[in-house]
């Protein structure tokens, strides 16, 4: 019984296709990056994530995109080499997309369309800052992320601004894990 999020056609940082459909059986943590974010430094707490659970069978998938205050206005190259020499990410990334409006990317799509309201860290602000979505799943900010469970559903979505070692996160990823 396949589960549709696997068969959407996506591409590696280089250009190469690809699917989801390695990671079939694996917990997915989809996100959605920027270089230039006052949330960038996101991506070190996703590398010790990704690290640390890894062998358990946990992805994190980096998606960037440039929908919110051009935040990522680089190439796929450029991208790629800021990760590698800024933050050593080491999970896989992937070609920069479209997460919400026009041009929504399938993948985000149908996150977005699957998912839960995403949950939001104790106290924050983000959504007082945030212009209004114009509908309730369309993405937020950059880092929103969604934590796929092993058989393809949307498990949780955190809030851009729930970081990666949130203790909420975290134990939905353990959760996940199992």
């Amino acid at each position: 019984m396949g589960n549709k999020i696997y068969d959407i056609p996506v591409k590696k940082i280089d250009g190469t296709p690809a699917s989801l459909k390695p990671y079939e059986g694996k917990v997915m943590l989809v996100v959605n990056v920027a270089s230039q974010c006052g949330l960038t430094p996101q991506y070190e707490g996703l590398e010790a994530l990704y690290k640390k659970y890894h062998a358990q069978g946990l992805e994190v998938l980096g998606f960037p995109a440039n929908e919110f205050g051009a935040q990522e206005p680089g190439t796929n190259a450029e991208i790629a080499q800021f990760c590698a020499l800024k933050f050593k990410v080491d999970f896989p990334m992937f070609e920069k997309i479209v997460v919400k409006g026009a041009g929504i990317h399938p993948l985000y799509a149908h996150l977005t369309k699957t998912s839960p309201a995403a949950i939001l860290p104790a106290g924050s602000k983000l959504a007082s800052m945030l212009p209004p979505a114009t509908s309730a799943d369309e993405i937020k900010w950059n880092f929103e992320k969604f934590l796929v469970s092993r058989d393809g559903k949307i498990a949780a979505r955190f809030s851009p601004d729930m970081k990666p070692d949130d203790p909420l996160l975290v134990k939905a990823v353990e959760k996940e894990l199992g």
